[in-house]
Formats: C-alpha cells, structure tokens, sequence
C-alpha cells in the first residue's frame, strides 16, 4: 500500500468525523430550541385562567 493511499483514507476518515460531530451538534441544538418551544407553550397553559363555568375545585358532593 503505497502512503498516498493511507493518507487520501486518513484524510476521508477525518472529513467523515468531522461530518458526523456536525451534524450532531445541528441536531443537539434543533432539540434544545424544540424543548424550548415545549415549555414556553407549558408555561402559557399554565398560567392561562380557567375557562369559564369551570372552576379550581372538584364538586365532591355529586
């Protein structure tokens, strides 16, 4: 095996992990703003009053 041929596969196992840790790292920071999105949604349901005719207390005497 001739030394340009380990360095052209050394060279495409580089750009191969290099490929790799980026994409994980898109899709790390894609579930961080989606995680985001779910509590800010959590937090506005949270917060929100109670519809009308509807109460905080369970009528326990039905």
């Amino acid at each position: 095996m001739d030394m340009t041929d380990v360095a052209t596969q050394l060279m495409a196992m580089r750009m191969a992990g290099t490929q790799q840790a980026a994409q994980m790292a898109i899709l790390k920071k894609n579930h961080e703003m989606e995680m985001s999105l779910v509590n800010m949604v959590a937090e506005v349901a949270k917060s929100a009053p109670a519809p009308s005719g509807q109460g905080l207390v369970v009528d326990k005497r039905a």
